[in-house]
């Protein structure tokens, strides 16, 4: 199965940040793991239910996975399936669309 998307899920200030600069330099938990955190269509609600559970406000961004390159990396995580990390700043021109999540 060739993944021509990925997700990230983004907090209103990431969000502005993110707009104000065309990248995204990540989360508290991306920047201490040392790539941003991304996930397919079917890990999202996952990735949603175990990172954000009951937040507002947040912003879903689909990422054109072919323009990032090589910095965009499939890792083994827990329970031992496959996640999309990119080593980098996420370019926002490599966005194609930005989604309101929960919001408020």
């Amino acid at each position: 199965m060739r993944v021509t998307t990925v997700y990230k899920v983004l907090r209103a200030d990431e969000w502005a940040a993110a707009q104000a600069t065309e990248q995204y330099e990540g989360s508290p938990d991306d920047l201490r793991d040392g790539f941003v955190h991304l996930s397919t269509a079917t890990q999202l609600p996952g990735t949603l239910d175990r990172h954000f559970g009951g937040e507002t406000g947040l912003m879903l961004l689909a990422v054109d996975a072919e323009t990032l390159g090589d910095a965009l990396r499939w890792e083994t995580s827990t329970g031992g399936e496959a996640y999309p990390h990119y080593y980098g700043a996420l370019p926002m021109s490599a966005v194609t669309e930005a989604t309101p999540v929960r919001s408020e």
